[in-house]
């Protein structure tokens, strides 16, 4: 009963216990072990084998405790590795998000908001079927940290070209579109350094697949449907949905009611349309994000305004 009671409670669970004993039957001795005391010595004793069972016993004790210890430490010291990883991972793209914002003046507040969306979308779709395997904490986490690097290849394209206030012509066009395959080249530039197992992967698919669309009509390859990796699908949707409530030099922000519109009238050509249904429901998320990150008072009354 003593040692059922010390082994109860976890201030004194770990201390050895012998039993000592005139009871020998084998039953008693088993019933001893399985209580948790670790030897059992029978009547008559001698004392230097009782001293010699208590001071291997305590050595062992004491080992137990070290290895313990040094675990700890172990689990310590893998725990700071990991947030030294993960801060090397958010240094690295936020540096390549910052030198993206240099070039283009209206890439700062599009980048919190379509990362933003793109968090609230894979959030909302981490329990869909189609979506299980590939959504889940870390990779929704990897999402939002990569989705800033959408548009990192515009530093490839000329400023005469992406800083034009104006429609671009046909041609300009063509090397605007360039961008994706320079975001995908510069990005895979830095997976080489960083290996195979590169936290870019996520961020070289997006910013090469956004401007694809679901019926295989976009840029630059004409991927379709589930041949767009998710992460381009559903960055596609939120650049799509911010260049709408955005103002342009060309175009006044359009209010959210058209924005969402000319979203859902996108479903199953533009967009996946599973995505556009988590969409229509997260609609009033996305509102509120673009309001929080809103650049001019412009865009925050087109945003106020609930109808086309």
């Amino acid at each position: 009963e003593v040692c059922r009671r010390l082994k109860a409670e976890k201030a004194t669970r770990n201390i050895p216990i012998i039993f000592v004993t005139a009871m020998t039957e084998v039953a008693d001795e088993t019933k001893g072990l399985e209580l948790g005391a670790i030897d059992y010595l029978t009547k008559p004793i001698s004392p230097p084998i009782v001293k010699a069972r208590v001071r291997n016993h305590l050595e062992l004790k004491l080992a137990k405790e070290e290895l313990e210890n040094q675990n700890e430490i172990l689990e310590i010291k893998v725990q700071e590795r990991t947030r030294e990883v993960a801060l090397t991972q958010e240094v690295t793209i936020e540096s390549m998000a910052i030198l993206a914002e240099t070039r283009d003046p209206e890439t700062g507040g599009h980048i919190r908001r379509t990362q933003n969306y793109v968090r609230a979308l894979a959030v909302h779709l981490k329990d869909h079927p189609k979506f299980t395997d590939f959504l889940n904490a870390a990779s929704i986490d990897l999402l939002y940290k990569s989705a800033p690097l959408h548009d990192i290849g515009k530093v490839g394209v000329p400023d005469a070209i992406l800083l034009k206030p104006g429609k671009l012509t046909d041609e300009e066009f063509v090397e605007m579109k360039k961008h994706t395959l320079y975001g995908r080249d510069s990005i895979k530039n830095a997976e080489k350094r960083l290996g195979d197992n590169s936290f870019l992967g996520f961020a070289r698919d997006i910013a090469y697949t956004h401007h694809e669309k679901w019926d295989g009509s976009g840029y630059p390859v004409g991927l379709k449907g589930e041949g767009i990796p998710l992460c381009g699908r559903l960055m596609a949707l939120a650049d799509v949905y911010d260049a709408l409530i955005s103002k342009r030099v060309y175009k006044p922000p359009f209010d959210h009611g058209k924005a969402v519109a000319i979203i859902t009238e996108g479903r199953g050509t533009h967009f996946d349309p599973d995505l556009v249904d988590a969409f229509i429901t997260l609609e009033d998320e996305f509102r509120k994000i673009a309001l929080e990150f809103a650049d001019f008072e412009e865009e925050r009354a087109a945003l106020a305004r609930k109808e086309a």
